[in-house]
């Protein structure tokens, strides 16, 4: 099983490559369900994992001045704190068992894994709508905006371990006007500079198996990489619809193997 594992960690590397996000939904079910990591470990994992893949993915779309950095950072910056408070202190003071009145039993991992896979599911409707041209237009209060979105979405990504790519994009294109291109490749930048963040409270609460970690890591690297070469000559639309068909059918699998 675990060599399925590692070939899955590629691919979470590829969709990053080609989509811009989506790392997140793919490595923690393969952390929790192949290799049987606990969801809290899972998630600080699935941060560095994600974080050092899309800071590699990064690079080159900012060579193809695909990277907003200005925009990035504006977006990234409100987000760093919250999702640093998140890990560091609200993630492990939430008790190991929420809720026990006779046979309904509710447990942290439920809990986490259940908001996962509820976002999960989200994320897929929203992809398998149609999509639409998108009116770009410039609001007075932009920046008040764009600070309050990065905020919540670091609260998301340090609660589950998920980058949030799937917010980001549809944020940044509505609230900056960046082309969908852009979009992508800042997006990777900001999944970056907040899941390593997140991952900094986590190294002072948990042991890490670096070994383990600096391989799936290494292999999703090499999967970005040849996710950004390739996606030069897919259908971004197929390949989107295809995906959230999957996401969707994983995404529902996780939430009724929680609670049955």
């Amino acid at each position: 099983m675990e060599i399925y594992g590692y070939l899955a960690s590629i691919f979470v590397g590829l969709i990053l490559g080609i989509l811009g996000g989506g790392g997140s939904i793919l490595t923690i079910p393969i952390l929790v369900y192949i290799f049987h990591l606990d969801v809290v470990t899972a998630s600080a994992y699935s941060l560095f994992i994600v974080g050092i893949t899309s800071l590699a993915g990064s690079i080159p779309k900012y060579k193809d001045h695909l990277v907003n950095l200005r925009t990035g950072i504006l977006f990234g910056l409100p987000s760093i704190i919250t999702i640093f408070i998140t890990r560091k202190w609200i993630v492990p003071a939430i008790p190991e068992v929420l809720f026990d009145y006779s046979t309904v039993v509710l447990t942290k991992r439920m809990l986490l894994l259940g908001i996962f896979a509820l976002l999960m599911i989200l994320a897929a409707i929203a992809m398998l709508k149609e999509e639409k041209p998108l009116i770009h237009h410039e609001p007075s209060n932009k920046g008040l905006l764009i600070s309050i979105e990065g905020s919540l979405i670091g609260f998301l990504t340090g609660l589950v371990g998920a980058g949030g790519g799937f917010l980001i994009i549809p944020a940044l294109v509505l609230l900056t006007g960046l082309p969908f291109k852009t979009a992508v490749g800042t997006s990777l930048f900001i999944i970056a500079i907040n899941s390593l963040m997140g991952f900094m409270g986590d190294v002072l609460n948990f042991q890490m198996d670096w070994i383990f970690l600096l391989t799936f890591t290494t292999l999703a690297v090499c999967g970005i990489l040849i996710g950004t070469h390739v996606c030069k000559y897919i259908s971004s639309a197929k390949l989107r619809r295809s995906f959230a068909w999957f996401v969707l059918i994983m995404g529902c699998w996780i939430l009724i193997a929680e609670l049955m």
